[in-house]
């Protein structure tokens, strides 16, 4: 009886291994937040007079979002499929997991959520099937070439992240100088986390070929080119905090991202160890504080007897 079970444990273990492999390749985590902030954003920002009943009751809403959901998993296995000998050296637990699973299991994964999400999409309507037909050709072509160019490599993945939302933002037609401000500052934000990420990746990225900022430029221009970018930034979100008006809580976020940026400044330019990590990390979260602000700032306004 131990003997057997020895075995059915190991086989269990086998089979987490490649089912975490899996997720971690197609960066299902990672597309998880993204759906977060997706609903988030259309319901609270760009569909400010739809009722919450007709929203639940858009199915198209729903297939455009879970086609982009299908498209970012998608593009995420691609990546891993171009950036496999990079990973191995800057990711190596996550790397040692994927190996649990066959190249072949990765590609028709990949195929098999593309075709998924365009079949979806052709469902909606043929508008919505050429939008994400652009959107897979360009996450493709940005693991194939784009990755590898420097700056543009930096801006093609802001770009790429941000496109699902730029798709929601047309359906609704709602366009505005706040939009605009909100889309330049997370812009900034996703650019210069990008940015430090390829200052700890340097000595990867120059012996695989990735021409990048810290590599071309070193790291002393590269924070200096980070400090213009924050500074920048500081300015986009004091606007929005005074555009929004203080009694909102989107406005203390934006207040309080001055405090996020000093000390990102003060990490960078301080450089010791494991600060660059800790700066990145630092922004990765206020992000994600700032997807929970504007959920509780739309709750705040749309429904205030919640409150």
């Amino acid at each position: 009886m131990i003997d057997d079970a020895k075995p059915t444990s190991r086989n269990a273990l086998y089979r987490i291994s490649q089912l975490m492999g899996f997720l971690l390749g197609a960066r299902f985590f990672v597309a998880i937040l993204l759906l977060f902030a997706l609903y988030v954003s259309t319901f609270f920002l760009f569909n400010r007079e739809e009722s919450l009943r007709n929203f639940v009751f858009d199915y198209k809403v729903h297939l455009i979002i879970i086609c982009s959901i299908l498209s970012i998993l998608a593009g995420g296995i691609i990546n891993r499929f171009y950036d496999k000998e990079k990973d191995q050296l800057v990711k190596p637990f996550r790397s040692r997991l994927q190996n649990f699973l066959k190249e072949k299991y990765f590609l028709t994964a990949y195929v098999t959520l593309n075709a998924l999400s365009l079949g979806l999409a052709f469902f909606v309507s043929h508008r919505v099937f050429v939008f994400f037909i652009i959107y897979q050709f360009l996450m493709w072509f940005y693991s194939h070439k784009l990755s590898k160019i420097m700056v543009l490599n930096n801006f093609t993945f802001v770009a790429l992240t941000l496109y699902p939302f730029f798709g929601m933002l047309i359906y609704y037609q709602t366009f505005s100088l706040k939009i605009l401000f909100l889309a330049l500052f997370l812009f900034l934000m996703l650019f210069i986390i990008d940015v430090i990420k390829d200052t700890l990746t340097k000595n990867a990225d120059r012996m695989f070929g990735y021409d990048t900022l810290p590599n071309r430029i070193g790291f002393q221009n590269t924070r200096s080119v980070l400090l213009v970018l924050l500074i920048i930034t500081f300015s986009v979100s004091m606007i929005l905090s005074i555009g929004i008006g203080f009694r909102n809580i989107m406005a203390w976020y934006f207040s309080a991202t001055a405090l996020i940026i000093i000390g990102t400044i003060f990490m960078l330019f301080r450089n010791q160890k494991n600060d660059k990590f800790k700066s990145l990390n630092l922004l990765r979260l206020w992000i994600f504080f700032g997807i929970l602000a504007m959920l509780l700032d739309g709750i705040f306004h749309k429904y205030p007897w919640l409150i």
